[in-house]
């Protein structure tokens, strides 16, 4: 209540004359929350709220910089207090692509959001961003061990189990590092896409993008725990996306058989991060939410692990935790 009360202060100093009324617009899953500012005059303002002893405003305020620049709709920068950390924002609206996607819509939309991320990736320079390096993409598989394996399904790996791991881990990184590099936003999905009348799509969430594998962000939007898409779609955009990338000069193999066969390793890379994040948001931060999209990003992960000698230790382990049965509903 107090931080809201600040707020309210802080949007009066900067409209001294223009009653305004303060209603949740969202939050996150960190500390961020964002309230909508609606005007008497009509207009709208999404306040970002971000207390400074959690969150740094600094890096989203660098990346909507970049990605503004280089001509994507994230909302517009009108003010700031980054010792408040108060942040006054354009507003993107409330209708997600997850919200909007339909089998009538989805090759405008996704074709909107896939014209977007080359204008992005068109403008990665190195040294903007942080790094997305071997690490990284460590750190985050294991994840999955320790809060998938270890407490959502309560299980010990012995030492072999975690010795195949790692090996698996370390032939994942090496194709992850050998990818061109660009901009990525790192949670490019259906819920940080919004539908807007024009100028698809609004783009939010991106705080946290590096400098890193160039099929990381269509792995995020078309392998997506929110929402699965038969196969022969999902290559047929993948197709469109490659021949828009290699017309507008992006590093992307000229062989789109090796082009998606990185996008597939990329995508269990992610799975990985994103199986150790749910069960992590439920065990440790009290959040359920999350528990109903586990089966789909599973089903991603086996299906890649199935196509790729190299991944079939990761398969057979996944067998061993848990006996596959068959689930009608995921096509591969």
């Amino acid at each position: 209540m107090q931080r809201q009360q600040q707020l309210s202060r802080w949007l009066h100093s900067l409209f001294p004359d223009e009653p305004f009324t303060l209603a949740p617009a969202s939050a996150d899953a960190s500390f961020r929350r964002y309230f909508r500012a609606s005007f008497i005059s009509g207009q709208t303002r999404i306040v970002m709220d971000a207390p400074p002893q959690h969150e740094d405003c600094r890096p989203f305020l660098h990346v909507a910089k970049l990605f503004e620049d280089a001509g994507t709709h994230v909302p517009h920068v009108y003010a700031q207090d980054l010792q408040q950390g108060f942040l006054l924002l354009s507003d993107l609206g409330n209708t997600t692509y997850l919200q909007a996607l339909s089998s009538n819509n989805a090759k405008e939309l996704y074709g909107a959001a896939t014209d977007a991320l080359i204008k992005i990736q068109l403008a990665s320079r190195d040294n903007e961003l942080p790094s997305y390096d071997e690490a990284l993409l460590l750190r985050e598989m294991r994840l999955f061990p320790e809060w998938y394996i270890a407490k959502h399904l309560n299980v010990t790996l012995s030492d072999a189990q975690k010795a195949k791991l790692e090996t698996v881990f370390a032939r994942i990184v090496a194709n992850n590092l050998a990818q061109p590099k660009v901009y990525v936003h790192r949670d490019y999905h259906s819920r940080n896409l919004m539908q807007l009348g024009e100028n698809n799509p609004g783009i939010i969430d991106f705080q946290d993008a590096v400098y890193g594998p160039i099929t990381y962000d269509l792995a995020s939007l078309f392998k997506d725990a929110y929402i699965h898409w038969k196969e022969a779609e999902i290559i047929d955009w993948l197709i469109r996306y490659w021949e828009k990338a290699r017309k507008a000069g992006l590093p992307v193999h000229e062989d789109f058989s090796e082009f998606y066969r990185d996008y597939e390793w990329m995508g269990v890379q992610r799975h990985l991060k994103v199986l150790g994040i749910f069960a992590r948001l439920y065990h440790r931060d009290g959040k359920d939410g999350y528990l109903k999209d586990l089966p789909l990003v599973m089903a991603y992960l086996r299906a890649a692990c199935t196509r790729y000698i190299d991944l079939k230790p990761l398969l057979n382990l996944l067998d061993t935790l848990e006996p596959h049965i068959a689930q009608e509903g995921y096509t591969f």
